[in-house]
C-alpha cells in the first residue's frame, strides 16, 4: 500500500503485532532483527530532514549493502522493468519524465503519508540465512498488521538516506539498515494498482509420480 491515512494507531495494537512477531522462524533463534518504531514528533523529524535531502537533490548515503546484482539476467530484468511501467503508469507518469518519476519516488521518504515507521536493521556480521531470517520477520509483521486492519510497505529506499534515519535512531554502528515499513490505515480516496506477478508455473515446479 502507497496511499495512508494519518489516523493514529494505538501503541497497544503495534506491540500486540511486534509481540507476535517475534515468533517468526529463526535459525537456531539468533532473531537476528532489531527494529525501531516511529511516531509523532520524531517520525515528522524524520521526514523532515529526508524531505529537505530530496528538495536539496544531493547524492545518496553510500550503499552498506547491495541491493540489487549489478547485471541482472533473465527473467529478473524483465520483471524489474515490467515493475516501473506498471507503477508509474498507473501514475500516468511517462517513462521520459523524469522529474515526476523523482516526486513520485520522493513519497516514499513522507512514509506514503503513514503515522508510523518501522525501521529494521541486522548486524553487520550476519550471513544470508540470517538475512533470510530478518525477511521472515518483516512478512509476519505485514500478516500480522493486515488481521489487525492496517496495511504496510516495505521500503529498501530508506537505506539510501541510513544516515539521515541514524540521526534520529542513534542505532549502534554494528547495525546495517535494512529497510523501513510504512504503517497506517489505507486511504481509500486514492486509486491503487495490484502490480502483475509472474504466472504460477514460471515460479513453481510440481514433482509428482
Amino acid at each position: 500500500m502507497r496511499s495512508f491515512t494519518d489516523r493514529p494507531i494505538p501503541k497497544e495494537v503495534l506491540e500486540r503485532v511486534l509481540s507476535a512477531a517475534a515468533w517468526s522462524p529463526s535459525g537456531s533463534n539468533l532473531q537476528p532483527w532489531h527494529a525501531y518504531v516511529l511516531t509523532g514528533a520524531p517520525l515528522a523529524e524524520l521526514k523532515k530532514r529526508a524531505g529537505e535531502r530530496v528538495a536539496a537533490g544531493g547524492p545518496w548515503d553510500e550503499p552498506e549493502y547491495e541491493m540489487y546484482p549489478p547485471s541482472l539476467k533473465s527473467p529478473y530484468d524483465e520483471r524489474r522493468s515490467a515493475f516501473g511501467k506498471q507503477r508509474y503508469g498507473a501514475l500516468d507518469i511517462a517513462r521520459e519524465d523524469w522529474e515526476a518519476r523523482q516526486r513520485a519516488a520522493a513519497a516514499n521518504w513522507d512514509c506514503f503519508g503513514a503515522p508510523v515507521a518501522l525501521f529494521c536493521y541486522i548486524d553487520r556480521d550476519m550471513g544470508p540465512p540470517q538475512w533470510s531470517d530478518v525477511g521472515m520477520y518483516l512478512q509476519t509483521i505485514m500478516l500480522l498488521l493486515r488481521a489487525e486492519g492496517l496495511h504496510s510497505c516495505t521500503q529498501m529506499a530508506w537505506a539510501k538516506y541510513h544516515k539521515t534515519v541514524a540521526e534520529i535512531i542513534s542505532p549502534p554502528s554494528e547495525l546495517i539498515l535494512f529497510c523501513g515499513i510504512s504503517i497506517g490505515f489505507e486511504d481509500v480516496t486514492v486509486g491503487y494498482t495490484r502490480l502483475d506477478r509472474a504466472p504460477l508455473d514460471e515460479t513453481v515446479r510440481f514433482i509428482e509420480n
